[in-house]
């Protein structure tokens, strides 16, 4: 599943290429894409319309429309965004598209092989009705900024194991699997510590890993893997994944120390990769 980096990504093209231009005509195929609503609560609240703004929380796309509205996008597990030409063949899978006015004669794409992806245009005036997740949503490391004093109050405020804690939308939006493993190797701490177990000088080198492995991937496109769909809005992959340091390295040698290998377990319900030499 696309996880903080990617759709930061994802918003920065939107921001460049899709914010400003009018959409003029609204298509929707597989009508599980818009199942919060309706095919026809899409086309008309969009038809017409046009972004102001591309924000982000966690992993939901919010792009605010000059109707008063806004577009709500969730990749979910294989969700991509695509603005391609009019002209260009579609892939299979493309359950929404958007028709951009202007002379590029292009089309904003949302293809979803597995269709648990979403694509809503809601009121955020009544985002707690409609979207009640977003109102769940914890701290956002990056379009928030999460300080040191405040990860160490959100750690010592709870006993729980910290990955598991880590991917709770509700504490910390934005994380899932590969960045919790990433950041947690880059922590030097393991997955199933008690969050409040930590002292200031692990809680110091957890804080300096969450926005410096989040900001590296996204300055790198995000991880693309063989087994996902993530590309940016251009189709193109990210590259963060040659840097993974434990995700998806089990059974090969500890690229940090040098002279443990990485070990996969399941914990709470997922896979987890980590290094048992560098993470004690």
């Amino acid at each position: 599943m696309p996880e903080l980096p990617e759709v930061e990504t994802v918003r920065r093209g939107l921001a460049s290429r899709f914010v400003g231009r009018m959409i003029d005509g609204v298509e929707v195929g597989r009508e599980r894409t818009v199942r919060r609503t309706s095919r026809d609560a899409l086309i008309h609240g969009l038809t017409g319309a046009t972004a102001i703004a591309a924000d982000r929380r966690g992993k939901y796309l919010i792009l605010p429309l000059d109707t008063g509205d806004s577009l709500m996008i969730h990749l979910r597990m294989s969700g991509r965004v695509l603005i391609e030409p009019a002209s260009s063949p579609r892939l299979a899978h493309t359950h929404v598209v958007l028709h951009l006015a202007g002379p590029e004669n292009e089309q904003l794409r949302f293809v979803d092989p597995r269709t648990f992806g979403e694509v809503v245009v809601f009121d955020p005036d009544n985002a707690a009705v409609e979207l009640p997740e977003l109102a769940r949503l914890g701290v956002d490391p990056i379009a928030d900024g999460l300080g040191r004093r405040q990860l160490a109050a959100l750690l010592a405020g709870r006993s729980r194991r910290l990955k598991a804690m880590l991917l709770d939308q509700s504490v910390i939006a934005g994380i899932g699997n590969i960045y919790a493993d990433e950041i947690l190797h880059a922590a030097r701490v393991r997955h199933d510590r008690l969050s409040n177990s930590l002292g200031q000088a692990e809680v110091a080198r957890l804080h300096a890993a969450i926005g410096g492995i989040l900001n590296a991937a996204i300055e790198a496109g995000g991880s693309t893997l063989k087994d996902t769909q993530y590309v940016d809005i251009g189709g193109e992959g990210g590259w963060f994944q040659v840097s993974h340091r434990v995700y998806d390295r089990a059974g090969q040698p500890c690229l940090t120390c040098g002279r443990a290998t990485i070990r996969k377990v399941v914990f709470a319900g997922r896979t987890t990769s980590f290094c048992p030499r560098c993470q004690k």
